[in-house]
This record gives structure tokens, sequence and C-alpha cells, in this order.
């Protein structure tokens, strides 16, 4: 019998497992003279940055040109420290639209932020929900949110429903 078929009636336990043929490769073994291909220059080609010892190649270093997070627009105003970066004061909801709730809920229901995460909508933890108005509300249905945009709420109190924000 070949030895990579098991035999049907050997048990398989910790004597006789290994790991699959050619999923573990040695170790490259550099600086061990010519003959073994990784000799002398180990691998790392003549002179340069790349062949002096401490030389570490920075993430996203694209070889000398300016790099992309340079090239890019940070600063919003003139260019002076004073002016504030764009990115840590931006203020993030996640949206959910009348047209949602439309088909969600029945009429006359008090639509909860928590009732809202159960059927799927505003399911991102700790990120405000704002309702906008997207598609049309035909119930009346009193809902709670972060927050509303205009239309929004003239939408669902044209439809005889209420609006009520949360403080998060």
């Amino acid at each position: 019998m070949s030895p990579d078929k098991a035999d049907p009636q050997e048990r398989i336990g910790l004597h006789n497992l290994a790991p699959a043929p050619g999923s573990r490769r040695p170790r490259k073994r550099i600086g061990r003279g010519e003959g073994s291909g990784t000799g002398k220059t180990s691998g790392r080609g003549q002179k340069g940055a790349g062949a002096r010892s401490g030389s570490k190649r920075r993430a996203a270093f694209e070889g000398g040109q300016m790099p992309i997070h340079m090239r890019m627009r940070k600063l919003r105003g003139p260019h002076m420290k004073k002016s504030m970066p764009f990115e840590p004061f931006r203020t993030h909801t996640q949206p959910v639209n009348i047209a949602s709730l439309e088909s969600r809920f029945d009429a006359g229901t008090e639509v909860t932020i928590e009732l809202m995460k159960a059927n799927g909508l505003g399911t991102r933890k700790d990120i405000p929900i704002k309702v906008l108005a997207k598609g049309e509300l035909s119930k009346a249905l009193t809902v709670h949110a972060h927050a509303f945009s205009a239309s929004a709420r003239e939408r669902i109190e044209a439809a005889g429903g209420t609006c009520t924000t949360v403080e998060s």
C-alpha cells in the first residue's frame, strides 16, 4: 500500500499527525557561502540603503517621489498653523430613509432607536441616526432619532406623525 494513503483501520492520533506535504518550507540560510545561492551579499544586492544594516523600508515609501499623503490636501482655510484639519472635526451620522420606515413599520408605531436596530436600520454602534427624506411616507409614525433633515420632518408630520429628537 502506498504511504500517502492511510490504512482504514489505523486511528489518527498525536503519534501520526504531520503537516501537509509542501506546506512547511525550511528557512533561508543566508550568508553560508557562494554555493548556497545566498552567500556574499546575502540577497541584499550591491551597496545602497537596502544593503546597509539598520535599513528599513518605510510602508508606503514611493522611491523618493512626493508621497501621496503629502500630495493630498490637509488644511481648510489659509495655510497657517491655526488652520483647521478636516477629518478630526467631521460629524458622522448614519442615514435612515423614510422609505425604510414605510416598509418596516405599521401605522401608529412608536419607532425608537432600539426598534430601528431590531429591524436592521442604523446598525452601526455608537453612531447617531439621522432620518432622511428619500421615499414617500403614508403612515402616521412617531419617530425617535438623533437628527432629522428638514424635508424628512415635513414629510413625517404631513403624514400625521411626529418627530422626536433624542440626545445621544
